[in-house]
């Protein structure tokens, strides 16, 4: 029997169901967005918006593998956002002023952000100001300590790393630092994550143990102590080289060492108090470090204030094919649609 002759024996209950599967399938793959159903798991009916864009360390790589990682192992569903080129709607970390979907925030349970230096219009911004004034929680990595570059804001200029009001932005503000420095060799000295001394039975630290997380990204370098009630979590040692297995730097690079994780919290115009967790580690080559994906899912637990239901050792299998691209600037994979992630 011939397909046509097979499509006009079905139901058309049936044939409504195929003609809607392909009109959702369709509509997920003209998104400017990855969506992540969440499955069974402690997370499940929470929602997680993930927000990339930077031009060096491949964040448009390492939160789909997040997200993939919440969803699969956790339940939690999550939205993953991109710099999005104008013109052709791929994926362009060196499109500064444009993350398109970030109105899926108005009903996220939890905001992760990973952006360097971005110029976005108050359209978009005012999705990302509203979500941190209501005192939800927020993760920030790598970058996100210099998030936001703004020119020409009328409403929102305080983000930016150069605000007059808000002294550092968003990034010293809400996550605790901004900019300041590469403490270790950027591209010659990796880092290895100890534990901060009387933090060893913080729940976001279960199942981690010292030098259980390594990335070749370097220490970046923070003012000391951190502002407000910051809490370092976990210290950088700076290392001679690129493998974990290398000798620590000797001298003042590790004499104090930096804070690479740290918890806050930041009251907004609402009055509520958020919780904050903030690491200046996690670029796409970081996350082949277990350690630190496991870090990066207890604190989504922590954030959403579910740190009782953090296991002794949290499931962070990476989903899927996962091979990531060497940290610079210029590195990214040209031509991908945010579908392109969800096929990965």
């Amino acid at each position: 029997m011939s397909q046509s002759s097979c499509l006009r024996t079905l139901p058309w209950f049936c044939l409504m169901g195929l003609i809607l599967m392909a009109s959702v399938c369709s509509a997920a793959d003209n998104l400017p967005y990855t969506e992540f159903a969440g499955g069974s798991g402690p997370g499940q009916g929470k929602s997680v918006v993930l927000i990339s864009g930077d031009e060096e360390y491949r964040s448009e790589e390492a939160l789909p593998q997040l997200a993939k990682i919440l969803a699969t192992e956790h339940g939690f569903r999550c939205t993953v956002l991109y710099a999005i080129d104008a013109k052709d709607g791929t994926i362009n970390p060196n499109q500064i002023d444009n993350i398109p979907g970030l109105e899926t925030l108005k009903t996220a349970d939890l905001m992760i952000i990973f952006t360097r230096f971005r110029n976005l219009p108050d359209e978009q911004l005012k999705h990302v100001a509203e979500y941190v004034e209501s005192g939800r929680p927020i993760i920030g990595m790598r970058t996100a300590t210099h998030a936001f570059n703004l020119k020409g804001s009328q409403n929102y200029a305080r983000y930016g790393v150069g605000s007059k009001e808000w002294e550092g932005g968003f990034g010293r503000q809400v996550l605790g630092e901004t900019w300041i420095s590469h403490h270790g060799h950027h591209g010659k000295e990796s880092t290895r994550g100890l534990i901060a001394k009387g933090q060893e039975n913080h729940p976001i630290l279960r199942g981690i143990k010292d030098g259980d997380i390594w990335g070749p990204t370097d220490v970046y370098g923070v003012r000391l102590p951190l502002p407000g009630d910051s809490q370092p979590l976990v210290m950088g040692q700076v290392l001679e080289g690129m493998s974990p297995t290398d000798k620590p730097v000797e001298g003042k690079k590790n004499d104090p060492m930096m804070p690479v994780a740290w918890i806050k919290s930041f009251t907004g115009a609402q009055g509520k108090a958020s919780r904050v967790f903030t690491t200046t580690m996690g670029a796409s080559q970081d996350l082949e470090s277990e350690g630190l994906r496991r870090l990066l899912v207890n604190a989504c637990y922590w954030a959403v204030g579910m740190e009782d239901r953090i296991p002794e050792k949290t499931r962070v299998d990476v989903v899927g094919d996962y091979h990531p691209r060497k940290f610079g600037f210029g590195g990214f994979e040209k031509g991908l649609k945010p579908a392109d992630h969800a096929a990965k």
